[in-house]
């Protein structure tokens, strides 16, 4: 509940830094977001895609004589 008297215009004065604050903080999470997902993005492009292939020993690797 809140109160009977409250007085938005003055309640609104006073926490305008703080609503900034939160406004300028979700903007740089945003931007920050982006330039992450940009970077993923990137360097995704850029490695080699993995295969799934295991390499396979030779015979002298394993030690097996004829």
């Amino acid at each position: 509940m809140s109160a009977p008297d409250t007085n938005i215009e003055k309640e609104e004065k006073r926490h305008k830094p703080s609503l900034i604050a939160i406004r300028v903080s979700i903007v740089v999470v945003l931007v920050m977001l982006g330039v992450f997902l940009l970077s993923v993005a990137n360097n995704a492009s850029d490695e080699e895609v993995a295969t799934d292939e295991v390499p396979s020993l030779t015979d002298e690797q394993v030690g097996v004589s004829d």
